[in-house]
């Protein structure tokens, strides 16, 4: 029992701490994947927390749950332009096999919600809810994925509506044609003695399709409407996964649909509403867990040394100041080509993390200065002629940069204890003066 528990304690301190003090550089290359597995997994669920997901999938049912109808008008109006509304609808029931009794009630919302708009006084005012209802809903994804991302700043309007309303209406148009696709595959098959033979395999492909459509629609909302670049392939694994899980939610809202009956009494009518509510919660869940993924397998490298970047202590964060400026300024002494960030972490192994806060403190306080190459690369050199960067001239750059001196006169033994503190560095100054950074 003992060993048990000594064992599960050295498995949880190698998952919190020594899985992170170990690069992807450091690992073969099947290892190298494993370690990015666990790691995926418990920054996705250590993100559960962080960006209270539970929170916002709450939020973001509330918010389709006021543009449904809207949005669904708006595909249905643009389906009947192209005379294609029924392939439409039964696309969404197929799509939606959980909710095949409630997509024939929404859609007959939806046409009456278009009779409504198509005359009289509301013509104006309901083309205006429809256009922001269905513009606020995408916002607020948009808004939701950046938060996941750590985008500071969202899209501006203008982009955002072009986007999102050149979406919907491809939508219709895209699902017609795979529809009709998948209709015209269907009878090849069926008409050829091929078909009999293979009958078993296509039968488990068909199976598949539910899964592969999901995954496919989950992939191409993390690849475009987060506002930073989103790589394919994180795209593609997170939009899978989210895909097998919201058809597994599917497969889990039939069987709660038999049990229903028992909720007619309470709610009467409104029985499915609950279970409705329920179940566009948990998609909305399963959408933000796999953003979640796609971020935390795309940045992976950002959280190397995460503890311990965290807890860093104050002397060996400068000594880390220095030894970045001093690789800087040595390049510059020797003529080279400037550094990267990614040249300073890949050449001397260290946390990314830790590197871009050293690059931004020096940049503030005017020791480095950043330039950018004929390759859009963000390379830094001396923003100080390095015959004069002394140790002192840096330690003053970054110690006095900010406020100081607020509580002068505050106190006296303060202001006493600062005048000691004063002759104390003055000493150490007449050392460090002397001492320039690139003769070390």
């Amino acid at each position: 029992m003992k060993k048990l528990i000594e064992s599960i304690k050295i498995f949880f301190n190698f998952i919190r701490f020594d899985i992170w003090r170990i690069t992807s550089a450091e690992l073969p290359k099947g290892k190298n994947i494993l370690y990015n597995i666990i790691k995926t997994i418990y920054l996705s669920v250590k993100g559960y927390t962080n960006d209270k997901l539970g929170i916002r999938s709450a939020a973001l049912t509330y918010s389709i749950s006021f543009a449904i109808v809207p949005l669904f008008a708006l595909i249905s109006a643009i389906a009947r332009g192209f005379g294609i509304e029924n392939i439409i609808e039964k696309t969404l029931q197929d799509t939606f096999s959980a909710q095949a009794d409630m997509i024939p009630t929404i859609m007959g919302f939806v046409r009456k919600y278009l009779e409504t708009m198509s005359g009289g006084i509301f013509i104006g005012i309901g083309i205006l809810i429809l256009i922001y209802s269905v513009f606020n809903l995408f916002s607020q994804i948009e808004m939701v994925l950046n938060n996941i991302w750590q985008v500071q700043k969202s899209r501006s309007v203008l982009k955002q509506f072009t986007i999102y309303f050149s979406g919907v209406l491809i939508f219709p148009v895209l699902i017609a044609v795979s529809g009709g696709f998948s209709i015209y595959i269907n009878n090849i098959l069926k008409s050829t003695f091929l078909f009999q033979l293979f009958t078993p395999f296509v039968k488990f492909l068909l199976v598949l399709v539910p899964y592969i459509t999901s995954g496919l629609i989950f992939t191409l909302v993390y690849q475009i409407v987060p506002n930073t670049k989103v790589r394919f392939i994180n795209a593609f694994i997170a939009g899978m996964i989210a895909g097998v899980l919201f058809q597994f939610l599917q497969s889990l809202y039939v069987s709660g649909q038999i049990n229903l009956t028992r909720y007619n009494a309470i709610y009467g009518g409104f029985a499915a509403v609950p279970l409705l509510l329920l179940w566009l919660n948990f998609s909305c869940l399963i959408f933000l867990i796999g953003a979640e993924i796609s971020y935390t397998s795309q940045n992976l490298r950002n959280f190397d040394y995460v503890l311990d970047s965290e807890n860093i202590s104050n002397r060996y964060k400068n000594y880390l100041t220095y030894f970045v400026t001093y690789v800087i300024v040595k390049r510059f002494e020797q003529n080279e080509s400037p550094y990267s960030v990614e040249d300073i972490v890949e050449k001397y192994k260290m946390p990314i993390r830790i590197v871009n806060r050293i690059i931004n403190t020096l940049k503030k306080a005017e020791i480095i200065s950043e330039v950018t190459t004929e390759d859009y690369r963000k390379v830094f050199q001396p923003a100080i002629d390095i015959n004069q960067l002394s140790l002192k001239l840096m330690e003053s750059r970054i110690d006095m940069r900010g406020s100081e001196l607020f509580l002068e006169s505050k106190n006296e033994q303060m202001d006493a204890f600062w005048q000691k503190m004063l002759q104390i560095q003055s000493k150490t100054d007449k050392i460090t003066e002397t001492i320039l950074l690139k003769d070390l």
